[in-house]
């Protein structure tokens, strides 16, 4: 029983699929190729405009990549400070923009406030030259704690950095997710809410190493051809990774997987919830669930051999702090989890 993270699948059967066809014959490199071509078209669609789309191997590049094409050395980017730019990607994000600094902010459930938006960005004056200058705000979709944000919440948080003129940059490693779980499309939670540039997950989600930067804006993007060759991503044999995305995009493939998997974290959530015993430290939003463990629960669980995370209790409301020896257990769900094994799980937590 193994709910480390969704990064543990495999590919899907398409992605696979798709990636065997475009490995037969020669085809132009770099990108050039036409399974790169028919992707670039495909993100146009999904998105309901013109887009600028880079194709990448690794979330840590997109989102680095994504920060660096609109942020200046001497800049700023505001984000939760669990977020994965701030605490899980090695200094990344300030290496490829020369230098910008990720300032982390609070939040329950790692979600962002505009009024802690606001408060920040007043105590980091305009023009002073002795500070960074606040240029893009970060957030994540789903959060760090697996929630989701509503078109409006997004639309909210652009309103609190207009008037500064931040871009807004979403990383969307559990896009799927999040769009599978408001029922939305996803032009409602990224350009039309006022979202600038998206780090659009795949390697989470059915493919084998695929996430894409998407720029709502192509003129914005000028410089990311030669920031992503400078960066080591832009493979030669780029057709697979278009191929990859390809098969996950084909069908509306990549919302079947991510229904799946939020269909096996709620399953696992009301388990939990139906026999009272546990409580879920923040609501099943997308595809993790977040427990409140007694000692007794995480004895019970390494002695059943099952396999999850120790997870930061900081971004809980200040009455739902953790109590002596209580841990946060984070059980992730995928698209290749089976109801089976949810439901052992369940099971073995529901004797602790």
């Amino acid at each position: 029983m193994n709910f480390v993270s969704d990064n543990l699948a495999g590919a899907s059967a398409p992605v696979m699929q798709a990636m065997a066809a475009a490995n037969d014959g020669s085809a132009a490199a770099y990108g050039n190729d036409a399974w790169t071509k028919r992707v670039e078209a495909r993100f146009a669609e999904l998105f309901e405009r013109e887009v600028a789309v880079f194709l990448v191997t690794t979330g840590t590049a997109a989102n680095s990549l994504a920060l660096a094409s609109l942020v200046q050395p001497w800049g700023a980017v505001l984000c939760h400070h669990e977020a994965h730019i701030a605490a899980d990607e090695c200094g990344a994000p300030e290496f490829f923009t020369g230098g910008a600094k990720i300032v982390g902010l609070p939040g329950d459930g790692c979600k962002l406030a505009p009024e802690v938006v606001t408060e920040q960005l007043a105590r980091m004056r305009a023009g002073a030259t002795h500070q960074v200058q606040p240029q893009m705000l970060s957030i994540t979709q789903a959060t760090e704690c697996g929630l989701v944000y509503a078109p409006a919440e997004i639309a909210a948080l652009k309103q609190a950095i207009a008037a500064r003129g931040l871009k807004l940059h979403m990383d969307g490693a559990r896009f799927a997710n999040a769009v599978a779980a408001l029922g939305c499309t996803p032009a409602e939670i990224t350009w039309k809410a006022g979202v600038d540039v998206l780090s659009f997950g795949g390697t989470k989600n059915g493919a084998f190493a695929a996430e894409a930067v998407i720029v709502f804006d192509p003129a914005e993007a000028g410089q990311m051809p030669w920031r992503r060759k400078r960066a080591g991503h832009t493979l030669s044999k780029g057709r697979l990774i278009g191929a990859q995305f390809e098969g996950l995009l084909a069908g509306g493939h990549w919302l079947d997987l991510a229904r799946h998997a939020n269909a096996m974290a709620s399953r696992l959530a009301r388990a939990i919830e139906a026999k009272g015993k546990l409580r879920l430290a923040w609501a099943c939003e997308a595809n993790e669930v977040f427990l409140v463990l007694p000692p007794r629960a995480q004895a019970t669980l390494a002695t059943q051999g099952v396999q999850y995370i120790a997870w930061s209790g900081d971004a809980l409301p200040e009455r739902e702090r953790l109590q002596h020896g209580e841990v946060v257990g984070r059980f992730v769900c995928s698209f290749a989890t089976q109801a089976d094994e949810v439901d052992r799980l369940a099971a073995v937590l529901a004797d602790v």
